[in-house]
């Protein structure tokens, strides 16, 4: 969970409730921002204490922080300027791929340094070209991020109004045509598998529909 707002954290319980059953089934691990895990000050934490001890763990992690799965993957949250100071951004990475997910932020000068060496780039792109509310990244700003990151694959997602008035398949296409660094437009139900991603993309480009 990367914050507290509830566009991004609303479900969070339900999920817990529905992958162990209610609790029955006791299990998983629920990584996320302070403000989504502890509250902050005069806030509540969207955890509740009853759906804490569903889990086998949770954690409350900074910007910075590094955590390891086993001996195959990492996982790094990155920082972000958003209204919830405490938001952040995670960066997984394997001896296959990488995979780098902004959360909510707008542009800042080391964003670009947070996410380099991604195989995947998703960013969250509320506005298209020459819109913006400095809390988000728009589509000026994810052609500089990507230009600069040089991804195999960059995906683009969590849309405003605005962008959906402009149709976000037209802004990824604007965006892949500005920097040549293939970029689709999320949809309901997307799924890309990393694994034959980053096998594919060393031979030819994907299409994907």
């Amino acid at each position: 969970m990367s914050h507290a707002h509830i566009d991004h954290c609303n479900d969070a319980n339900a999920v817990i409730s529905a992958m162990t059953h209610d609790g029955l089934d006791k299990n998983g691990i629920l990584i996320g921002s302070k403000s989504f895990m502890v509250g902050t000050e005069g806030e509540r934490p969207y955890l509740t204490r009853y759906h804490r001890k569903c889990l086998d763990k949770f954690l409350s992690l900074e910007a910075g922080n590094t955590i390891k799965f086993g001996k195959d993957i990492e996982l790094r949250t990155l920082r972000t300027k958003h209204r919830d100071p405490t938001g952040i951004g995670f960066k997984f990475n394997s001896d296959k791929f990488s995979i780098a997910y902004t959360g909510d932020t707008g542009y800042f000068d080391d964003l670009i340094d947070e996410l380099r060496n991604s195989d995947i780039l998703i960013l969250n792109n509320l506005d298209p070209f020459g819109k913006t509310d400095g809390d988000h990244l728009n589509s000026d700003d994810c052609v500089k991020i990507i230009s600069a990151v040089r991804p195999k694959l960059a995906i683009i997602t969590h849309f405003g109004q605005k962008i959906i008035e402009q149709n976000p398949i037209y802004q990824a296409r604007d965006i892949q045509r500005k920097t040549n660094v293939q970029t689709i437009a999320a949809r309901d139900g997307l799924v890309v598998d990393p694994f034959n991603l980053s096998a594919s993309l060393k031979k030819r480009q994907i299409n994907v529909e």
